[in-house]
């Protein structure tokens, strides 16, 4: 197979992709066009299909298509012009081909994360993580192969569990720093601060909103989950339960950035620190693997709100 981190400017392709998006557009003369985003587990490509008139059959998102195209280039990114498509037919591809996966060990990292989770010793505490991430053996499954994002950072199987982990590997160096901050309340909501997630995202191939992630968002649902479960531990401290659950609140640090709530606490702030520093990192790297060869400037980038490019010698 043809993995598109391997296709490059000016080569033609003769290959399937999963269609995760489909758009009918019109050119400044009016005539019709498609505009495609590409799929396959190494990355995602733009499409333009020009010509509809000819070797285009019906096709709809989630399809997987067999395209014939040319490898072009658009504002430094790579795009492709399809010339032919048409449905996949069974046995012509292989599912797990396209699905965007981790490039870690999805067991050990979540091993890792019930290491570090051991070391919580605030009973309470340690008890509402048991509830979460061994008890519950389902919802463990599905905690590891999640995504953490449609399309921004971690949008790819297992993201959710390496952004979980990066989060609460940061906040734990941050504890061992600075120690005004409390340990496991910090340690505890770096592991949930996202558990929302499974409830705003759809499973793969979708990883799209669902209705409750478009009214609600999953920084709401988080804390709301979090407190059903808090109510089955005997006793837990009402105190404690609002801070954390103000961290969950306060996680991405601004009313603007959907944040219902902005920091109040130490551990709060030192969660979004880390929540935004290994977003914006992983955002970077995905930048720099979707342009393996370009060492020029990369155009301006919504997250960073700045023009970004490679340092020389940079991977």
């Amino acid at each position: 197979m043809r993995y598109l981190k391997d296709v490059r400017e000016g080569e033609t392709v003769a290959e399937t992709y999963l269609c995760k998006k489909k758009q009918t557009l019109k050119t400044k003369a009016g005539k019709s066009y498609y505009s495609l985003l590409l799929q396959d587990k190494t990355g995602t490509i733009d499409a333009k299909i020009w010509d509809l008139s000819s070797g285009i059959d019906n096709f709809e998102e989630l399809d997987y298509v067999h395209v014939d195209a040319v490898i072009t280039s658009f504002q430094g990114a790579l795009q492709m012009n399809v010339r032919r498509l048409r449905v996949s037919r069974e046995g012509e591809y292989t599912p797990s081909d396209f699905m965007p996966v981790s490039e870690y060990n999805l067991e050990k990292m979540y091993g890792r994360l019930l290491e570090i989770a051991d070391t919580v010793v605030n009973p309470y505490l340690r008890r509402l993580l048991e509830i979460f991430f061994i008890e519950k053996k389902e919802l463990a499954d599905v905690f590891k192969k999640h995504s953490a994002a449609k399309s921004v950072h971690h949008g790819f199987v297992g993201g959710l569990l390496e952004h979980t982990l990066s989060v609460t590997e940061l906040c734990a160096f941050f504890a061992e720093k600075y120690t005004i901050l409390n340990r496991d309340l910090l340690l505890t909501a770096a592991m949930l601060h996202d558990i929302g997630k499974m409830k705003e995202l759809s499973f793969f191939p979708a990883n799209d909103y669902t209705d409750d992630g478009q009214l609600l968002g999953h920084i709401y649902m988080g804390a709301e989950w979090v407190q059903e479960e808090i109510r089955a531990i005997p006793g837990f401290p009402a105190k404690l339960a609002s801070e954390l659950k103000h961290c969950i609140l306060a996680h991405h640090g601004e009313l603007e950035y959907g944040s219902p709530k902005k920091p109040a606490l130490a551990e709060a702030f030192a969660l979004n620190f880390a929540d935004n520093l290994d977003a914006k990192m992983e955002t970077l790297k995905e930048l720099f693997q979707a342009n393996p060869d370009n060492y020029d400037w990369l155009g301006y980038q919504k997250l960073m709100e700045t023009n970004i490019r490679r340092s020389t010698g940079g991977k």
